[in-house]
């Protein structure tokens, strides 16, 4: 037995954290299931003490994640969550009742898992993966909780995913595009063969709206495993939309009733079709035919919160971030600003890690951004600055595109670009900066420009902190002037080369 089967125990989530990352990180993979079952048969098979629902699709499974979550604790469930990648914390991947582990529960939950990570590694070919060490600590952390119900986000795939060694009461699969073709696949088609693996017998398959050589991979696969398939666009729905100050307005069908003038606080149709999504994987999961109640429908929907997605964390300019990293979700992105915002100029941030399909995600943001900062996030992984400029000429032309390889000087050059252009009679009074292209990029802008802690509304304002300080602004005025941070000083220095899916 070497060193690794009896590691010290941490102390911190830096220590914790350091730990995990000194494995095979996400984005290097060894499809097999092998060595987390063997994690779980140690553990003593947490991931069976609760009942399930998985996610897997190309985009939004964060988003309807945390709607599901949101749901299901409405109706007085105790819930856990994992999702990944983080946006700025590596807490954010294990949740209970809504929210992440705190630092004392994390590092418990690593101390509980580590001494049986060297023994797996001893007993298989390759050693577990950093992802699958944070699954095994998610899954034990429920039982220990205990939840009654755990809602798991796929990192990537389906089939030989690390989180697939649970099986779902309900499989939720969103919409599936062409993303880790390396992977997955080339087609939709050939990426559905394997995100149909999370499907088990006798579960139910709630769908999003799919191409029909999507849909029928995965009403085979259901079919094999005897799993019920309610799909979006026959058996739930999104009946209305309207886009509204903070949010949109919903009318949605699910499965048992239609429940109107919902309120959800996140933008563009793509939000309101993961809310018909979600809604449908609680009415499945909770079985019966009595409708939800719809106060408590709306109350859960208003409180949904999804960081990083088209979030706006400044004022003065307004600056938003949005996770993006495909072509798909930047056309869902761009559909959600035209959707939602007027702010003109618009000046895109962007930061793109070098195995995405870089072109087409630019040309489906180039109709929406007036001007584009090219930049870089701090993994390895991300496409130079330099490089991604030379695409970025050949889609927004020169006179469009300013390099700043930097995050924090680039957020400030797009800044100045937005107060200083002429808006030209906008209706909204001057510019804003759209920060995107990769969770990580996303991640980063938000630890430079984020409040530290949520805002907490008063009878004059909203109070929030920035780093010592408290202040109160008010209700109109956001988070202040990005003059008020010094960025370069800010820059966040640590950062893991993760896998965004």
């Amino acid at each position: 037995m070497n060193d690794s089967s009896a590691p010290r125990p941490a102390e911190t989530v830096a220590e914790a954290e350091d730990a995990l990352l000194s494995r095979w990180p996400e984005t290097r993979l060894e499809p097999s299931l092998d060595r987390i079952s063997a994690l779980m048969e140690l553990l003593g098979e947490p991931q069976r003490a609760y009942r399930a629902v998985h996610l897997t699709g190309t985009n939004g499974k964060t988003s309807t994640s945390r709607m599901i979550d949101a749901l299901l604790r409405a109706v007085e469930l105790r819930t856990g969550r994992f999702t990944s990648p983080h946006l700025e914390r590596i807490n954010e991947r294990i949740s209970v009742d809504g929210e992440p582990l705190d630092d004392e529960a994390f590092v418990r939950a690593f101390n509980d898992v580590a001494p049986y990570l060297g023994l797996v590694d001893e007993d298989q070919p390759h050693p577990l993966s950093f992802f699958e060490s944070v699954v095994g600590m998610a899954y034990a952390a429920f039982a220990d909780a205990p939840v009654d119900v755990a809602v798991v986000e796929v990192g990537m795939g389906g089939a030989w995913d690390a989180t697939n060694v649970i099986d779902g009461d309900v499989a939720v699969v969103g919409p599936i595009a062409v993303d880790h073709a390396k992977y997955l696949g080339g087609t939709p088609e050939a990426i559905a063969h394997e995100k149909a693996g999370i499907i088990k017998e006798g579960s139910t398959l709630v769908t999003a709206a799919q191409t029909p050589e999507v849909a029928t991979v995965l009403a085979k696969q259901a079919a094999a495993v005897g799993a019920k398939v309610v799909a979006e666009g026959v058996d739930f729905g999104v009946v209305s939309r309207t886009p509204a100050l903070g949010g949109q307005s919903l009318s949605l069908q699910g499965l048992r009733a239609r429940y109107d003038d919902l309120f959800l606080p996140l933008y563009g149709a793509h939000q309101a079709q993961n809310a018909a999504v979600a809604l449908a994987a609680v009415e499945a999961f909770l079985g019966g035919s009595e409708a939800l109640s719809p106060d408590v429908v709306s109350a859960a929907f208003a409180d949904v919160t999804s960081p990083g997605r088209l979030e706006i964390v400044r004022r003065s300019p307004t600056v938003l971030l949005d996770a993006a990293h495909n072509p798909a979700g930047a056309e869902a992105t761009a559909a959600a600003l035209e959707d939602s915002f007027t702010f003109r100029p618009l000046v895109g941030v962007l930061g793109v890690m070098a195995d995405k399909d870089v072109e087409p995600l630019l040309v489906a943001l180039e109709p929406q951004l007036d001007h584009v900062v090219v930049t870089q996030n701090s993994t390895d992984r991300c496409l130079p600055a330099a490089e991604l400029a030379e695409v970025a000429v050949g889609v927004f032309g020169e006179e469009r595109v300013t390099v700043a390889p930097v995050l924090a000087d680039a957020i400030e050059a797009a800044a100045t670009l937005a107060e200083a252009a002429d808006t030209g009679g906008a209706s909204i009074g001057s510019g804003a900066v759209l920060v995107t292209g990769s969770v990580v990029t996303a991640g980063e802008a938000r630890t430079l420009l984020a409040p530290k802690e949520r805002p907490r509304r008063t009878g004059s304002g909203v109070r929030l902190t920035r780093g010592e300080e408290e202040v109160e602004v008010p209700e109109d005025e956001g988070g202040g002037d990005l003059s008020e941070l010094s960025l370069q000083a800010l820059l966040r220095d640590t950062l893991s080369g993760e896998d965004e899916d």
